[in-house]
């Protein structure tokens, strides 16, 4: 039976974004918002089976997230394993609140759709007799991660989509466009959306595509935090767009922190170099300032433990020893080994000042992965009519309360396919869009270094009630201030403050410890209480927490 519990935080945030009245107009069946694996996937999969498909990206095509992913691709490629067995990982990772079904679908459509990229031209690595090179990361017990260029699987991945929507001409590609908003039909379902163009001749500033149906992917919300993986263009506007047109949004509560992203110094924000579990799974391993190797008898994979599992251990010697960081040993692979599996990673390394051969590296978590998102069924498909979901912005179920490493490709690569089968045999009616009676808003982008902090050290790796109710308060303050000006900066950090209230508000809600989501003050998994999900709805601008009972799929 759900739970209806109201947020006591926020309940001044937009209904909408304040934005001027759109200056030029476009239209297409469908619009894909992102232009990572997840949309170029859904692009491609559609173009030969609706008659215009347009590509909207904040940035440039190569911009997003896929580019940065170095571990690889998941998927039981090689030989003894089995999807069976990629899925007792998946859901052992997810601690109990993954989806079934969801992640019998990843798995068993997973080395297909992985075959159907290579056959696209991504060039994955090989080993010396020709068979698909693969490796291991944090918590599979199996070699399943397909890797390309050493470390820059998301860098090939990328480019063999690129060039695929290059020799494409019914997709047509929108870059430094923003979306806005959805435009909503008098039934509530997708008539289509507002952009901001950074452009030149008719498609600049505010815009309008009508479409039939809108698929978004555009990635995560790590901008919310002052240290993350993610790329600068990460601010939740997927899910902050959504939820403001009548979307729900499930498992905010859970994100990822990576345990091994290099420190820079307290001072340092923004995105910050990852340094890939591969690294871990070739041998690496984690030591603290007096070289005790602490991960040793926390779990049966050790270094190799699920990611939650590792970044509570480091915090936990961080906190004993009053340490910022602690330290990835990867001296004993050698230069030549380093130099051919992850070059990438060595060039970063030593661009600021280590050099991984020689010396120990710096580490300490930071936000990688938000596996909570748009509430989606098996095929996509989010509560509002003709908006549909998929990759980070999405919440397929997959994931649970933590992300199995590598997983995060194969999800959208996985269920843009899915997608791409369903929406042409349901495509909505051109529809006008209705008045819209939300409560427009906006609150300045000089809030989002106070929002950073508050989210960071209150609602980062570790929280309890009180860091929490203060952090409420700090954003319910953000909240109550207008913008003077409508800008993108605006625009991006109303979005993140609408995001990090409900991720705070289902943070506070949700009273133990679970996957990715460590409470100090309640630090057992409840099952009995909460095993299930927080959903978040809002009405102009109110937000609404609904709890709903689901069984621990980690015990079934």
């Amino acid at each position: 039976m759900e739970h209806i519990l109201r947020s006591g935080a926020v309940h001044r945030l937009p209904g909408r974004l304040t934005a001027p009245d759109p200056g030029w107009t476009t239209s297409a069946d469908v619009v894909v918002i992102g232009s990572g694996i997840a949309g170029l996937t859904a692009a491609l999969r559609l173009r030969d089976k609706v008659e215009k498909i347009l590509v909207v990206t904040k940035d440039v095509l190569a911009a997003g997230s896929t580019q940065w992913a170095q571990g690889g691709i998941a998927a039981a490629l090689g030989p003894g394993d089995t999807p069976a067995q990629h899925e007792v990982d998946t859901l052992v990772a997810g601690a109990g609140a993954c989806d079934l079904d969801a992640v019998r679908v990843l798995v068993e459509e997973g080395p297909g759709a992985v075959r159907e990229l290579i056959a696209l031209g991504t060039n994955f690595d090989h080993s010396a007799d020709g068979e698909l090179s693969l490796t291991r990361e944090g918590g599979h017990h199996r070699d399943r991660i397909a890797h390309a260029g050493g470390d820059a699987t998301g860098a090939e991945i990328q480019r063999a989509l690129i060039a695929a929507v290059d020799r494409a001409p019914e997709i047509e590609v929108i870059q430094h466009a923003l979306a806005v908003d959805l435009l909503l039909a008098a039934d509530g379902g997708v008539a289509g959306v507002t952009l901001h163009v950074i452009g030149e001749g008719v498609r600049d500033g505010v815009g309008a595509v009508r479409c039939r149906a809108v698929v978004l992917a555009s990635g995560g919300l790590g901008q919310v935090f002052t240290q993350t993986t993610n790329p600068a263009v990460s601010t939740g506007d997927g899910m902050a767009l959504a939820l403001r047109a009548g979307a729900t949004l499930r498992d905010l509560e859970f994100v990822q922190f990576h345990p091994t992203v290099m420190y820079l110094g307290p001072d340092s924000r923004g995105q910050q170099p990852l340094i890939s579990e591969a690294v871990r799974g070739e041998g690496a391993f984690l030591v603290d300032f007096e070289g005790n190797r602490f991960m040793q008898g926390v779990h049966e994979l050790a270094d190799l433990a699920p990611r939650d599992v590792v970044a509570k251990a480091i915090m936990r010697r961080m906190i004993e020893t009053g340490h910022p960081h602690m330290w990835l040993d990867a001296r004993h692979l050698g230069a030549e080994f380093w130099e051919r599996r992850f070059p990438t990673i060595l060039a970063t390394a030593r661009s600021h000042g280590v050099d991984p051969v020689t010396e120990l590296i710096p580490v300490a978590p930071a936000c990688h992965y938000a596996s909570g998102g748009v509430r989606t069924d098996l095929w996509g498909r989010s509560d509002v009519a003709g908006l549909y979901a998929t990759g980070e912005v999405a919440c397929s179920g997959v994931h649970g309360a933590n992300r199995l490493a590598s997983n995060s490709l194969l999800e959208g690569l996985v269920f843009s396919r899915r997608i791409a089968e369903v929406l042409p045999t349901e495509l909505r009616g051109w529809s006008d869009p209705r008045p819209d009676a939300r409560t427009a808003g906006l609150v300045p982008g000089s809030a989002r270094r106070e929002l950073q902090e508050a989210m960071t050290s209150r609602v980062g790796v570790l929280r309890n009630a009180t860091g929490l109710a203060e952090a409420a308060a700090e954003l319910d303050k953000l909240a109550g201030v207008a913008a003077d000006e409508v800008d993108t900066e605006s625009w991006e950090t109303t979005n993140l403050l609408t995001i990090g209230t409900a991720m705070a508000d289902a943070a506070a809600l949700r009273e133990e410890t679970r996957g990715s989501h460590w409470r100090d003050d309640f630090p057992e998994r409840d099952d009995e209480r909460f095993a299930g999900h927080f959903d978040v709805v809002m009405h102009d601008g109110e937000m609404e927490l609904v709890f709903v009972p689901s069984p621990a799929t980690d015990k079934l």
